[in-house]
């Protein structure tokens, strides 16, 4: 194993996404088999949706991405900036889906992008941050189980309403 801190890197990544953990829910697992109509619902005014933080988490796995390829051409597909209101319109099925895809487009990307780096980039701090490669990486492994939970939660109060 050539670079052991980035494929534990990788895996905590995973973990956090779309692999099976010991911490319960992941991201991926937490919006499996949830319909448009549920992930457009808000539990109060201006309150996100299961819609909006899926997008979001998509958001800043391309974040972190564009700071460890500094230098490359890397840009989100959407306009704007950490929150994107959704839906747009009425809660369609395939504008959805095509939302939960970019979030899987972003964590494959990122995943490549934390692929291909050395142990020792692990340490650096990117042009234009202030934090290091490996914290950022950590960050938003951490962020999906965060937002993992929130979703558990939105689930769950929507069941009840």
């Amino acid at each position: 194993m050539q670079n052991p801190r980035v494929s534990v890197l990788l895996l905590d990544i995973d973990q956090g996404y779309d692999r099976k953990s010991w911490h319960g829910p992941v991201l991926r697992g937490s919006l499996r088999g949830v319909p448009a109509e549920q992930a457009a619902w808000r539990p109060a005014p201006d309150r996100h949706n299961i819609w909006e933080l899926a997008v979001h988490a998509a958001y800043w796995k391309y974040s972190v991405l564009r700071r460890l390829r500094r230098g490359d051409e890397v840009r989100f597909p959407l306009k704007g900036s950490n929150w994107f209101p959704r839906p747009e319109g009425d809660a369609d099925e395939r504008a959805w889906q095509a939302d939960l895809q970019l979030l899987g487009a972003m964590h494959r990307d990122l995943r490549h992008g934390v692929a291909a780096l050395s142990d020792a980039a692990l340490e650096t701090i990117p042009e234009g941050s202030k934090t290091r490669v490996i914290d950022l990486v950590l960050g938003v492994a951490r962020h999906d189980i965060y937002h993992a939970g929130q979703i558990q939660l939105l689930k769950r109060s929507y069941q009840g309403r």
